[in-house]
């Protein structure tokens, strides 16, 4: 009796370890598998025709269902009824739903934010408190780049619930600066030599028309607003640009900084 009680043991030990051992081998060649499929899939020329960020989203689902496919294929090489882990992962959802309402919401705001599409892989936006280049939009998070270049990880979920200001979306920006001068200047000559050098300059678009005019000032200063128009991938190069150039200007032609009231101490 013992014998019989001893080969079944040893039958079952057996089934046993070759099933893990089985189960090992389909894991290993099945991430083989898994990895050559989504190379196989990014150099596809249909797919790198899409925008980046709708090709990395697809590529990252893609990811998630095959090794799903793959732990359900080891599950039932195991011989763990599959009707038993229904079960289970039934009785187990309520929980795993309250503890992942986060992940879900981030989860559901990645999938908005592939269908409104309110920004894409490369936009310079602004949105939750951050802002910077989109580096990449995964389906739980979304990675900005900031100008010091630093990676920011922002939940998909906060900004499907933020304002998001998208710099990039429109091929035109205009740049708005606002310059000081002493009260008494000469009001046409100061908006002239403004108009002169952003007119002169070749990032600036002609149409709109560059704009310079009074826009406020006190008992000491006049505050002039300058506004011109160029390319979106230009907006610093040309901020920066004028900014200096037109305070040179200013200089070369004799106009005086705003007078500094001082407090007399007693």
């Amino acid at each position: 009796m013992d014998f019989f009680d001893l080969t079944s043991v040893g039958d079952v030990f057996i089934d046993g370890a070759v099933k893990i051992v089985l189960a090992l081998l389909v894991w290993f060649i099945g991430k083989m598998i898994v990895n050559k499929l989504l190379k196989v899939l990014g150099n596809m020329k249909a797919l790198q025709k899409q925008e980046e960020t709708l090709r990395l989203f697809l590529l990252n689902a893609t990811k998630i269902v095959l090794y799903v496919v793959l732990v359900v294929s080891i599950i039932g090489i195991l011989g763990i009824p599959m009707a038993s882990i229904i079960a289970v992962l039934a009785s187990a959802g309520l929980a795993v739903g309250m503890g992942l309402q986060g992940s879900l919401g981030n989860l559901a705001g990645g999938i908005m934010l592939m269908i409104f599409r309110p920004f894409k892989v490369g936009d310079y936006i602004e949105a939750a408190g951050c802002e910077g280049a989109v580096k990449e939009i995964n389906l739980f998070y979304t990675v900005m780049n900031t100008v010091d270049n630093k990676a920011i990880s922002i939940p998909n979920g906060a900004l499907m619930n933020a304002n998001v200001t998208n710099m990039s979306s429109e091929e035109l920006r205009r740049v708005d600066l606002t310059f000081g001068c002493a009260k008494g200047e000469d009001i046409a000559m100061v908006q002239q030599v403004m108009l002169d050098v952003m007119n002169a300059n070749d990032l600036v678009l002609k149409t709109p028309e560059p704009f310079a005019r009074l826009s406020g000032g006190t008992n000491e200063a006049m505050e002039f607003t300058t506004r011109a128009w160029c390319k979106s991938e230009d907006y610093w190069t040309v901020y920066f640009d004028l900014t200096q150039a037109i305070t040179e200007a200013l200089g070369r032609a004799g106009v005086h900084a705003p007078a500094v009231r001082v407090v007399s101490e007693r």
